[in-house]
């Protein structure tokens, strides 16, 4: 039995209380990933011995974004040195970074023959900078190997490394991804390991750096947010510059993590892109299906055509 609510994979979770995983909604069940394309990507990713967060982080848009060889690369490791109360990627001590994985994601991209790539990673505290040169080498060496390949990253908070976030931002990718994930009263039981007002912080020193990247962040809902806390998020973000915010329902990927509190429905869904368009992005998706890097590719084009629009206005 392949379930991988029995596997081993988060050792220092095992004293939380199990949480019973309630039954999906019309709305998110998603069919099995089993076309051509998905098995032909699965096999590039481990011929290359590449990690994607869309494995990791068991994601269920998985068979609809392989089926067009569309793959989130989670660099540094499948190994996170932190324990999120929403996450499926284990926890643990990392290895050695692979000196040559920048290389490996560009021919992978290569192959896949991407247009827009998102890199992401694990969070790696075990670094001096946590991992931001290797972020630097990843965009180095796909801006060489594909230069008309848009990239976009989605960073860890880079918490207690000075000059971090300047290191990456100065490598210029496209987007510059970093997810608030909650909201801040929920910080303590879903993200304990995170602040809100550094990953806030973040968002709008990248701006400071250069102001020409785009900005991105994204949050759950379904935890036990009430909608006043999701508004003054997206005031904070706004306040930060953030240009595109991305709003999703929290699945519960095992009876160790986090209790889904509720499943917001599609209305509510468009209810919180209507706000958040209200209030200045550039560009918001909002849905039970939404995740960083779904559709990433679609949204760029999209990011683009509007700050042209807000430029000629």
């Amino acid at each position: 039995m392949d379930d991988l609510a029995l596997r081993p994979r988060h050792p220092e979770k095992v004293n939380r209380p199990d949480n019973p995983i309630q039954r999906k909604p019309d709305w998110i069940r998603v069919k099995a990933p089993n076309s051509p394309e998905y098995f032909e990507t699965r096999d590039l990713m481990r011929s290359l011995k590449l990690n994607t967060v869309c494995e990791e982080a068991a994601c269920p848009n998985i068979g609809e974004c392989w089926k067009k060889k569309h793959a989130t690369f989670m660099i540094m490791g499948a190994i996170c040195t932190r324990a999120c109360a929403f996450c499926n990627v284990a926890t643990g001590k990392p290895g050695m970074l692979d000196a040559q994985e920048p290389q490996k994601v560009a021919e992978a991209v290569g192959k896949l023959g991407l247009s827009h790539v998102v890199i992401t990673s694990v969070d790696r505290d075990d670094l001096p900078d946590g991992g931001a040169d290797h972020f630097a080498q990843v965009i180095a060496a796909l801006r060489a190997a594909a230069p008309k390949t848009t990239i976009e990253i989605l960073t860890p908070d880079f918490m207690k490394k000075p000059g971090a976030v300047d290191h990456v931002a100065k490598a210029r990718p496209d987007v510059f991804n970093h997810n608030l994930e909650t909201v801040p009263r929920l910080y303590p039981s879903i993200r304990p390991g995170a602040r809100y007002f550094t990953s806030l912080a973040l968002l709008k020193r990248v701006k400071e750096v250069d102001p020409s990247l785009f900005t991105k962040s994204g949050m759950m809902v379904g935890l036990g947010e009430t909608r006043e806390e999701v508004g003054q998020v997206m005031d904070d973000l706004r306040a930060a510059d953030v240009d595109f915010l991305t709003i999703g329902q929290y699945l519960q990927p095992t009876p160790k993590h986090a209790a889904v509190d509720r499943f917001v429905t599609p209305d509510e869904f468009e209810s919180y892109a209507t706000l958040a368009r209200g209030k200045g992005f550039l560009l918001v998706s909002a849905s039970a299906l939404t995740r960083s890097s779904y559709h990433a590719g679609d949204d760029f084009e999209k990011l683009r055509m509007a700050r042209a629009a807000a430029l000629s206005a």
